[in-house]
């Protein structure tokens, strides 16, 4: 796969999931250092990573008196550990194993001074091993990071856009290594039911926090469909909602229990920023509207 110019490059998902699925993990490692060292907020918002120009990051972590911040360059493809105190580790991406990351990424951390403890089990996959056992996931295709960061861009662009257009409780944009996807999230100020909770690897009361409140939330994730697909859904599902139209090139997947917009679709758009943002809105207005949300 080569890198390209565009901010809606090709993504066949057969083409980069052993890369997907690597970068997948080493990004948990690091979120759980987030996980680990950021105060806690509603909804877990505390443990995820931002895009930026270059990647994505933790942003500035505290620890003692400064802080740590660690970022993924998918540009120059490295691993940044930055330290308020002036001191800086950086890892190379190439092929390797999860658990030969881990181990340098401890060693970086050590040597820095940052005690902190990781839990060393994946979290909403199945059959997982342990970061330090884990040989099988050792890929790395820099041409398909550069891509997927390039994609995450531009759906950060639109989905900040479209949070920008609501006025009540929001969620920043962000990416939540749990499931590997970019995600923004409106709430519509009332309690939700407790979620069932079921997730692979995951406690409960995860999601519990998660969806304490109502919501409708959108997002992008790298699977689903042959290059990956945008999704929408609320919690609790209202009756009704399913069935509302979603737009253009959209429909309503049964077994993921969201709407869904192929990414190959948006990206072959005349304007896939319009596609996106159309779908966005729609599949707000179908949540609010079955699940009449206040005014």
């Amino acid at each position: 796969m080569e890198a390209v110019a565009t901010g809606w490059p090709a993504l066949p998902v057969s083409a980069w999931q052993p890369t997907r699925d690597t970068v997948h993990l080493w990004t948990q490692i690091v979120g759980k250092t987030r996980l680990a060292l950021a105060p806690p907020a509603n909804h877990w918002w505390n443990v995820t990573l931002y895009v930026t120009g270059t990647g994505l990051t933790t942003s500035l972590m505290p620890y003692g008196d400064g802080g740590v911040e660690v970022a993924f360059d998918f540009v120059e493809h490295a691993l940044d550990i930055r330290t308020t105190a002036g001191a800086t580790r950086r890892m190379r991406f190439e092929p390797r194993s999860v658990a030969d990351f881990f181990a340098e990424y401890r060693r970086h951390l050590g040597d820095l001074g940052i005690d902190v403890r990781i839990n060393k089990m994946p979290v909403e996959l199945p059959d997982v091993v342990p970061f330090d056992e884990d040989e099988a996931h050792d890929s790395y295709d820099p041409a398909a990071m550069h891509a997927f960061w390039r994609s995450l861009v531009s759906a950060d662009r639109v989905f900040a856009g479209f949070r920008a257009e609501f006025r009540g409780k929001a969620s920043p944009v962000h990416f939540f290594w749990g499931a590997f996807d970019l995600a923004v999230t409106r709430f519509s100020g009332r309690p939700a039911p407790q979620h069932p909770g079921g997730i692979p690897n995951c406690p409960d009361r995860v999601m519990w926090e998660a969806y304490c409140d109502e919501v409708s939330s959108a997002g992008y994730w790298p699977g689903g469909a042959e290059e990956g697909v945008f999704y929408s859904y609320a919690y609790p599902e209202p009756e009704g909602f399913r069935d509302q139209p979603p737009g253009a090139r959209a429909w309503y997947d049964g077994d993921l229990g969201e709407f869904v917009l192929p990414y190959a679709t948006v990206r072959a758009a005349a304007d896939p920023d319009a596609m996106l943002l159309e779908f966005l809105r729609t599949t707000y207005r179908a949540a609010t509207t079955s699940g009449t949300w206040p005014a």
